[in-house]
């Protein structure tokens, strides 16, 4: 692996995180959760998670796991997921010695969805399809730590935007969240 210099490690990330914000922001807008996409990830820009992100930047995956790889864990990644709702880790909880996987209010379920599809754009570029973000979940373990309902409802919005794409996916899922009081 080549080392990168700081300055560009810096750039990379800043615009990286920068790139997958915007995305995310204009996604959540075309959903209709305006405060969402203005908050979604605003906590990549705190220290805890900056830092770590510039010095583990590689250009092609994700800093968090090359900190995991070099540390064990990633400091940055712990603190992004207990402070946005939309990712999954937020929602788990111990009870009684178990571990509990908390069902997910639909609009946060509603962000993850734009969160996922930005990514994948962001990452896989000009290879990105409609049927990334849930190819992806589809072979990740996310959903064994999901809450059924949320796991259900979840699995539904990003097949939604494989069959049908982006725009009538989120007419289908603003209607969705409508009628949903969760």
């Amino acid at each position: 692996m080549t080392q990168l210099s700081f300055p560009r490690r810096l750039w990379g990330h800043f615009r990286t995180i920068t790139e997958h914000k915007f995305r995310v922001t204009r996604l959540c807008f075309q959903m209709g959760l305006i405060r969402q996409g203005l908050l979604h990830d605003l906590s990549k820009y705190t220290p805890v998670e900056f830092v770590p992100g510039v010095r583990y930047y590689q250009g092609y995956r994700s800093p968090i796991d090359a900190e995991k790889e070099d540390r064990g864990y990633s400091a940055g990644w712990l603190h992004h997921k207990g402070h946005n709702r939309h990712h999954w880790e937020y929602w788990l909880d111990k009870k009684d010695g178990r571990l509990v996987c908390l069902r997910i209010p639909s609009r946060f379920v509603a962000e993850m969805v734009c969160d996922r599809i930005a990514a994948c754009q962001t990452y896989q570029k000009e290879k990105y399809t409609d049927a990334s973000a849930l190819n992806y979940y589809l072979q990740g373990t996310d959903r064994h730590y999901l809450h059924p309902e949320t796991a259900a409802q979840l699995e539904s919005y990003l097949t939604w935007v494989r069959d049908e794409g982006i725009d009538r996916a989120f007419a289908r899922i603003r209607e969705d969240l409508r009628q949903r009081s969760f």
